[in-house]
């Protein structure tokens, strides 16, 4: 079993920035940053590979960037010009096969931390 912890969370204004970084118990191919605000699916957002290919949802490519330490078996979420739209509850995931920003196929979840921006 995959422990994964999520940090860096918090409350900012428009256009301020946050970065969100998640450790796995062990190094994993495959680590995505997903979220999910009140009354809407889970979407993904950012995810990277071992080998540092990223992969990116339309709705910030631009504004995120998604970095992997193998060597601490971390991931980061950099944060830039944050919209209100952008305010959710953001889970770390992991999969040992493949990459993308799909939800499918990703085995272990953190449990999340709140990011809220205000207008």
């Amino acid at each position: 079993q995959v422990q994964l912890v999520e940090s860096g969370g918090g409350s900012v204004q428009a256009g301020g920035s946050l970065r969100l970084s998640c450790q796995a118990s062990i190094n994993i191919y495959c680590m995505g940053w997903f979220r999910q605000a009140p009354g809407k699916e889970r979407e993904g957002v950012a995810a990277v590979t071992t080998y540092e290919t990223m992969h990116y949802a339309d709705s910030v490519k631009g504004r995120f960037t998604i970095s992997k330490d193998n060597a601490k078996s971390t991931v980061y979420l950099q944060m830039n010009m944050l919209k209100p739209e952008d305010t959710a509850m953001y889970f770390c995931a992991a999969r040992p096969l493949s990459c993308s920003v799909g939800k499918e196929g990703y085995q272990y979840w953190g449990q999340g931390t709140q990011v809220t921006v205000s207008s």
